[in-house]
């Protein structure tokens, strides 16, 4: 188990720290440098939209490795209830956060709307 365990870590640590360098090879923020005109509100939301798309990008891998380790671990618990519940508590705190990454932009769009500000596509 620890082996499968320290398998599963090693490739999050590895998404963890290139899938956001390959994510941003264009930049997030792309105004105020030298040579380009100031930033302003609509390059906030354009780079809040980036943001967005890099955390996508990671969350959602990262999750389906998440649930598929919850499901594995409430298989594999052969009746042990800490087992069950460590995997039961895996796969539902990756369901959730899921969840939140998914509806996100639609608290962030509500949030702007409110205010009277455009809400980011």
């Amino acid at each position: 188990m620890k082996k499968y365990f320290s398998l599963v870590l090693l490739f999050c640590l590895l998404a963890i720290f290139f899938v956001p360098h390959l994510a941003m090879a264009d930049g997030i923020v792309q105004c105020g440098n030298a040579g380009q005109s100031a930033c302003t509100f609509n390059d906030f939301l354009e780079m809040l939209t980036r943001i967005y798309g890099v955390i996508i990008n990671i969350a959602t891998p990262l999750a389906i490795i998440a649930v598929t380790a919850g499901a594995i671990m409430m298989m594999i618990s052969a009746g042990d209830p800490s087992r069950m519940t460590l995997g039961k508590t895996i796969f539902w705190s990756a369901i959730i956060g899921l969840f939140l990454v998914f509806t996100s932009k639609a608290i962030i769009n509500l949030v702007l709307s409110s205010m009277g500000i455009a809400t980011i596509q």
